[in-house]
């Protein structure tokens, strides 16, 4: 462990005993220590080293004192835990230290196996507090890639031996495509090809999910998502439809393109599907997703489609006549398919 400590006192003998007593660890850098003559230097100080780990502060100081310093502290870096050396070891001076953020309390003439001992309890303190803000920020991020389902059945005992259990289900597959958006990432900046495809994504995802599907993986400019439950069909025929329909009322003034207006792409098809963890057990990455004859197939449905198609086949056709309107579009060839394929077209 490498402490970064500041020592403010205006006393400079206290800086050269700290030297002395701390020769050995200075030595193998286990501290290292900086020092500043009251509170203003100290702020400038932790101004220029802002990974600054623990304070040593006198109260009695010329110009801003120690107790004004603790304020000053807890109001710039909360995280930051300052300990009082001082003479004025009286229980006001410890209440008020302690009110303002004090961490511990050593008395002078200082005791340096104590100070140590102290200071090494401090530092216990911190490096547990920014684990558990690290963890936070882990979790938070998790929740960004992580439906709260799966977070929740992650602290199940099941949850290890769920990961390789796998089995075959009957669901609908929802392929969407940013169309000529190749173009556009080709021809606008960076930052606005990011800005457009997160904005579009996040339409999609909101339609998804409304109808009760989940997005299995965004691959480039495109989504793919499953729907499963009762009437898995007809709901991702609905989130289909609403995707067309926001996407293309949406319209961006880009540097090379004014007045854009998005279109999508949308083959689904439906079917019995492998569903599992897949992926590399050596590299520690594995999706839950679902693979098999009828995903491919609403890949390829997707290919074929044109913008603002929404592609199915005939035989998904007959079985939504009745509460869609679709137009036959008619064969075509899909890839890896020894038949041609006859497809519709959903209109309403």
């Amino acid at each position: 462990m490498n402490a970064k400590i500041l020592v403010v006192d205006d006393e400079t003998d206290l800086e050269l005993l700290i030297k002395q007593k701390f020769r050995r660890q200075i030595r193998e850098k286990k501290y290292e220590f900086s020092f500043a003559h009251d509170g203003a230097e100290a702020l400038e100080v932790l101004s220029q080293q802002p990974d600054t780990d623990m304070v040593l502060t006198d109260i009695n100081m010329p110009g801003m004192d120690g107790l004004t310093l603790l304020i000053k502290l807890h109001e710039s870096n909360p995280m930051l835990k300052a300990v009082i050396v001082s003479a004025y070891g009286d229980m006001d001076n410890i209440r008020t230290a302690m009110n303002r953020g004090a961490f511990d309390f050593v008395t002078k003439p200082v005791n340096f196996e104590d100070l140590e001992l102290t200071m090494q309890k401090t530092m216990d303190y911190v490096m547990q507090l920014r684990r558990t803000l690290q963890a936070i920020k882990e979790n938070d991020i998790l929740r960004m890639y992580v439906d709260e389902s799966v977070l929740t059945f992650m602290n199940k005992p099941e949850f290890e031996k769920s990961l390789s259990a796998s089995e075959t289900v009957v669901a609908t597959v929802l392929f969407i495509d940013i169309c000529g958006f190749t173009t556009i990432s080709e021809r606008e900046s960076p930052d606005t090809v990011v800005r457009l495809v997160n904005r579009y994504f996040d339409v999609m995802v909101k339609e998804i999910i409304g109808q009760g599907g989940y997005v299995d993986k965004f691959m480039g400019d495109a989504v793919m998502a499953v729907f499963r439950g009762d009437y898995h069909f007809d709901r991702a025929v609905e989130a289909a439809l609403a995707v067309r329909a926001q996407i293309s009322a949406l319209e961006d003034n880009l540097h090379n393109n004014p007045n854009y207006h998005p279109q999508v792409s949308i083959g689904i098809n439906t079917g019995e599907m492998v569903s599992g963890n897949i992926g590399s057990a050596t590299l520690r990455r594995l999706d839950y997703t679902v693979i098999g004859d009828a995903v491919n197939t609403a890949q390829r449905l997707q290919s074929v489609a044109k913008p603002g198609q929404i592609v199915i086949l005939e035989s998904a056709q007959q079985k939504i006549a009745e509460s869609f309107t679709c137009e036959r579009i008619g064969e075509v060839t899909l890839k890896n398919k020894a038949e041609p394929a006859v497809v519709y077209n959903v209109v309403k």
